[in-house]
């Protein structure tokens, strides 16, 4: 049995492997080219290896380990050659995300073990949060789970309205207070709605405005702080949603969020949009916070769990 069939289906390999598509054909494109006529790993070929890493937004950083790696493999065996560097790049970079704390899981599952788990979706406009909090109920549910979104973020034009819009074609509960209210009540009532009413979960999307960073925390901060009020223990987990297309930037973001607050998870959205898939190994990398969901399609069910190996993989399938 192969690796992609026991974790996923034929229709999942396949979806990952079109999300990856561009990021991969620039990748190889550049990576076939430096190696062209060489046979050895030289100082040459990791150079240009160096370049196709930053170039592909795995972050310069994480490149420079990376390459130390592979630096330290062709001391260890004199004769190693470029036929087999792709399989040394592949599983250092799947080491170096199990050292992140990306651990494998197959399903969607609940972050508590007990019910509800509360989850925050923090991200900045534009990157998917809304979208990417539609697809997650919609997995829940299809696992049978009682969903309840919360639209805390309250200040942005059609935010609530959109979020409602989800809840009524995912077929879960909604809770609002309308706009320009404030968020942390709305957070506190949106989990006393989920344990009034027996959900499983409760997803509260927040603000995604990237204001300056005292505001920024003090406002998530105040948002912790209602939540753990409502329920002790909760939030089980703060989701982080980068838009991967944005390469660099989402280092940025995830920066400016991951000071303002206890991030627990990331969600990259748009892989399928960009050639900056590497963007996915250097945020991990940089903020040691595992990736938990990838969107590789504009559908409603095109939101994977992610898995080390199988991102590896298809990325480096020939």
């Amino acid at each position: 049995m192969s690796f992609f069939n026991k974790f996923f289906s034929k229709e999942k390999k396949e979806d990952l492997d079109k999300g990856l598509e561009k990021t991969k054909e620039s990748f190889f494109g550049k990576l076939t080219k430096a190696v062209a006529g060489k046979t050895t790993v030289d100082d040459e070929v990791l150079d240009e290896l160096e370049n196709i890493l930053i170039t592909s937004d795995v972050g310069l950083d994480t490149t420079v380990r990376i390459i130390e790696r592979i630096e330290a493999r062709v001391a260890r065996d004199k004769y190693l050659g470029t036929a087999q560097l792709n399989e040394i790049l592949r599983d250092e970079i799947v080491q170096l995300l199990a050292e992140n704390n990306t651990a494998d899981i197959e399903d969607f599952t609940l972050p508590a073990p007990s019910k509800p788990s509360i989850i925050l979706v923090v991200g900045v406009n534009g990157v998917g949060k809304t979208t990417t909090i539609g697809k997650l109920a919609y997995q829940y549910k299809q696992r049978g789970k009682k969903v309840v979104m919360g639209a805390a973020d309250t200040f942005r034009a059609a935010a609530v309205d959109q979020l409602r819009i989800w809840s009524e074609r995912v077929g879960c509960d909604f809770y609002s207070k309308g706009m320009n209210t404030d968020p942390a009540a709305v957070a506190y009532e949106t989990v006393q709605h989920a344990l009034a009413n027996n959900c499983d979960v409760a997803i509260i999307d927040t603000a995604g405005r990237l204001h300056t960073k005292i505001n920024l925390m003090k406002e998530l901060s105040k948002i912790k702080r209602s939540v753990a009020k409502s329920l002790e223990g909760a939030p089980h987990e703060v989701l982080l949603v980068l838009d991967a297309t944005t390469g660099q930037n989402a280092f940025e973001q995830a920066r400016h969020f991951t000071d303002a607050t206890e991030v627990s998870a990331l969600a990259l959205t748009k892989l399928d949009g960009t050639a900056k898939g590497g963007v996915a190994i250097g945020i991990s990398d940089q903020f040691k916070v595992p990736i938990k969901y990838i969107g590789v399609g504009e559908s409603i069910d095109k939101l994977q769990v992610f898995n080390k190996r199988a991102f590896v993989d298809s990325l480096f399938e020939q």
